[in-house]
């Protein structure tokens, strides 16, 4: 059994799907920035818990 579930998140910057897998119990109200895997730009990625759903925000991580 995985502890992580694969989600997927858009890039700010080239607007290409990306892959994240979150820890449903450690990861929920927190932010870490990850590269893109393909313009490998920084993402401030936040994750949250929307009424039992995975709500997975990607900002640039400059603004």
């Amino acid at each position: 059994m995985s502890l992580t579930k694969a989600s997927t998140f858009e890039c700010p910057y080239c607007m290409t799907i990306n892959d994240i897998e979150v820890d449903e119990i450690n990861d929920i109200g927190q932010s870490q920035v990850v590269d893109c895997q393909i313009c490998c730009q920084p993402i401030l990625v936040s994750i949250y818990d929307s009424n039992g759903e995975l709500d997975i925000r990607a900002e640039m991580e400059n603004e």
